[in-house]
């Protein structure tokens, strides 16, 4: 709602999958990092058995939040349960918290749907950074960052690994066959993160500027990571194919979790 403040809340989306409890699991990391609560989210129904299902949904939920304490003990959980299609629902409470975080695959909430296809659509969606979790963030593990020219996605990825204090790869593919190109990318690649390198010196931080057609393939050959973060230009839709070839093929094939920056960073 216009003039409303942001909740610095993370949200995660639960339904009764295991992806969805690693799902939990990440995003009580992430706000006890933060030092915000979590909110515990889930989608319902308004039917005949909406009571049941409604119950049914607290239940989940209040396992959801003890996997939330045996994760990041201290966490401070608040369940919702809301009535209505859950990419619906989600896009909308993104204007209000300042991360979404959702598992790869599952039920999506209690309608049914897939929660690949809930976490497609939210991510292309949102209007906050999106983080779906799949494969295992290496402990310890670099983030890495996709550079295309997106600010939001930069300032995303430094911040995490200077809460994680781990080092920042930034990756950025490019086709030539002229071989100077090479020493060409590494120098823009370098000038397009100088900024935030500045604003976050205690970051090490390394350069890859590799001759790959497909930025995603190129993110992905770097190994051992805890996070993969893009950026979007904000064109997407809700609808057809959401994220280009590069957010498809990292939600679809990524070994640790993605983070989908289109909306704003708080």
């Amino acid at each position: 709602m216009p003039g409303k403040k942001p909740d610095r809340a993370v949200l995660v989306g639960v339904d009764e999958s295991e992806a969805s409890l690693a799902a939990v699991r990440w995003a009580a990391a992430e706000a006890l990092h933060r030092g915000c609560r979590l909110q515990l989210f889930q989608a319902g129904t308004a039917d005949r058995r909406a009571r049941e299902r409604f119950a049914r949904a607290h239940r989940w939920l209040s396992r959801a939040a003890q996997v939330a304490e045996e994760a990041a003990p201290g966490v401070a959980t608040l369940p919702v349960v809301r009535a209505g299609l859950a990419v619906e629902l989600l896009v909308e409470r993104s204007r209000s918290v300042s991360l979404v975080v959702l598992g790869s695959h599952g039920l999506g909430g209690l309608r049914g749907a897939a929660i690949g296809s809930v976490a497609l659509r939210v991510a292309a969606g949102a209007h906050c950074p999106v983080v779906v979790v799949r494969g295992r963030a290496a402990a310890g593990g670099a983030v890495v960052v996709g550079v295309a020219g997106d600010e939001r996605a930069g300032e995303f990825a430094f911040a995490a690994a200077a809460n994680r204090r781990v080092p920042l790869i930034a990756v950025r593919a490019w086709r030539s066959d002229r071989p100077e190109r090479a020493e060409e990318e590494d120098r823009a690649l370098r000038e397009c993160i100088a900024a935030w390198a500045d604003k976050y010196p205690e970051v090490p931080v390394r350069v890859r500027a590799v001759r790959e057609r497909s930025a995603g393939r190129a993110l992905m050959a770097v190994e051992g990571a805890q996070l993969v973060v893009i950026g979007t230009r904000g064109q997407e839709q809700v609808s057809g194919e959401l994220l280009g070839s590069t957010g498809n093929r990292l939600l679809a094939h990524a070994a640790c979790p993605v983070a989908v920056v289109r909306g704003a960073f708080r």
